[in-house]
């Protein structure tokens, strides 16, 4: 959309004000909102901001920075329309030179998905994003909306709601959402994304999350992106199917010929994320609340290995009906959950899966068994490493992985890993209320 089109468009569709988006290196979203009026003068000159309290930006004495926006992501929120109209549109992060800012995350994204694109591939991506809704009125207590389980039907309810106006606003932004379901535990729910850029998709999960907070709320529900909020039951994930397309727009995942029907390419994509998973998860699963998630017995991967109808797998080939074989021709990463940043989540992904193409890798034979009752001895005969069990031991793999330092830069990549280890830190320190229990 050209600038004066956007500009009509804001004045014909009466928009009141437009809040800018951009994310911290842990993936809160943050905003600066302007009015409409202010339009014209931040497309051309962009608008500074204070980045001396934003998570992992600038220190104090370079705090100016400077938002540019990303015409592209322009879309109306729907759910703003009793006290004025807002907008919203998504920024790229600069310097007080202009240049851009080599520790913004969707930056970061943007320079590995052209590393791709100079190497002829597309990244495309779909998540399954999962969530817990609360009721409000409970808290602090966590009191799950309803007992329902795994695809259980519910004809109307407040969860069926948001999660109906929330898939409906995502078509606002761009994003199409294929299917809604009960996830396996009380007040636990999953919406799917469809295929697509995974810029586009990241840039929609920021604004999916803003979406459904907006409708939970007013619904009397709190939403969690939590991995784990409560014990003894499946935590929350973010399952990830990714696939490789070429100029055109054809799955470079594919192979008729195939057992799997994965390409070399596919195959070369999946060892590099087998090689650098421990790296990867600090990124895709980033929190300490994060590895109560990644334990065995939940449908949570723990192990280092692939194959098709193992769920206990870090990477899964999932089943396609033969009509779309060709199209359906994908890998699904099972580490990540929603606490991520999609940005770097993503980004992480994608160059691990291009490390494996640059030096041809291949990945270990697959494992169709449940990885979950394997003995020590046999898992250490079958060479099945494991994710780390925390993000103390994550953020040490990142910090050793050359690849991902050199896609988040010195300065992000630093501040990162102390931001996690000082997090780390603190929870080791905490008393809990399972230490009392067990020890008074």
């Amino acid at each position: 959309m050209e600038e004066k089109l956007l500009l009509e468009r804001i004045k014909k569709e009466k928009v009141d004000f437009v809040n800018l988006l951009f994310t911290d290196i842990i993936g809160e979203p943050k905003t600066v909102t302007i009015p409409a009026s202010a339009m014209k003068s931040a497309l051309k000159h962009g608008i500074w901001f204070d980045g001396s309290s934003i998570e992992g930006f600038a220190r104090i004495y370079e705090s100016d920075m400077l938002l540019k926006l990303d015409i592209s992501t322009f879309s109306i929120l729907p759910w703003t329309e009793e006290n004025g109209r807002f907008a919203q549109i998504i920024c790229d992060v600069y310097l007080p030179d202009e240049k851009p800012f080599m520790g913004d995350p969707r930056g970061v994204l943007k320079r590995t998905v052209e590393m791709a694109r100079k190497m002829g591939y597309e990244y495309q991506v779909g998540p399954e994003i999962e969530f817990f809704l609360f009721e409000r009125s409970e808290l602090p207590e966590l009191k799950p909306h309803d007992t329902k389980g795994y695809f259980d039907l519910a004809v109307h309810s407040r969860a069926v709601e948001i999660c109906r106006e929330t898939m409906q606003n995502m078509e606002n932004f761009g994003v199409h959402c294929e299917t809604y379901h009960h996830e396996v535990s009380n007040g636990q729910h999953e919406i799917d994304f469809s295929y697509d850029k995974a810029l586009k998709i990241a840039d929609g999960i920021v604004s999916f999350k803003h979406a459904i907070k907006t409708h939970s709320m007013k619904k009397g529900l709190k939403v969690t992106f939590m991995p784990k909020p409560i014990f003894g039951v499946s935590g929350s994930g973010m399952h990830t199917h990714q696939s490789l397309a070429d100029s055109k727009g054809r799955n470079l995942f594919y192979n008729e010929k195939d057992h799997y029907n994965l390409s070399e390419i596919a195959y070369q994509f999946l060892a590099g994320q087998i090689k650098h998973a421990r790296s990867i998860v600090s990124l895709a699963a980033p929190t300490v609340n994060s590895y109560k998630r990644l334990v065995p017995g939940y449908e949570a991967p723990v192990y280092i290995c692939w194959g098709r109808v193992n769920r206990s797998a870090l990477i899964r080939i999932p089943m396609v009906t033969q009509s779309k074989a060709q199209e359906g021709a994908r890998l699904e990463l099972r580490c990540p959950d929603p606490s991520c940043n999609p940005y770097l989540a993503f980004a992480a992904m994608l160059r691990a899966g291009l490390d494996g193409i640059e030096n041809e890798l291949q990945p270990p034979p697959p494992v169709e068994e449940n990885v979950y009752g394997f003995s020590d001895e046999k898992l250490k005969e079958m060479d099945i490493n494991t994710l780390p069990s925390n993000i103390g031991e994550a953020v040490d793999a990142l910090a050793k992985d050359e690849i991902f330092r050199d896609m988040m830069g010195e300065e992000l990549i630093t501040h990162f890993i102390n931001a996690k280890n000082q997090e780390w830190r603190e929870f080791l320190m905490q008393v809990t209320e399972w230490e009392v229990e067990r020890y008074l």
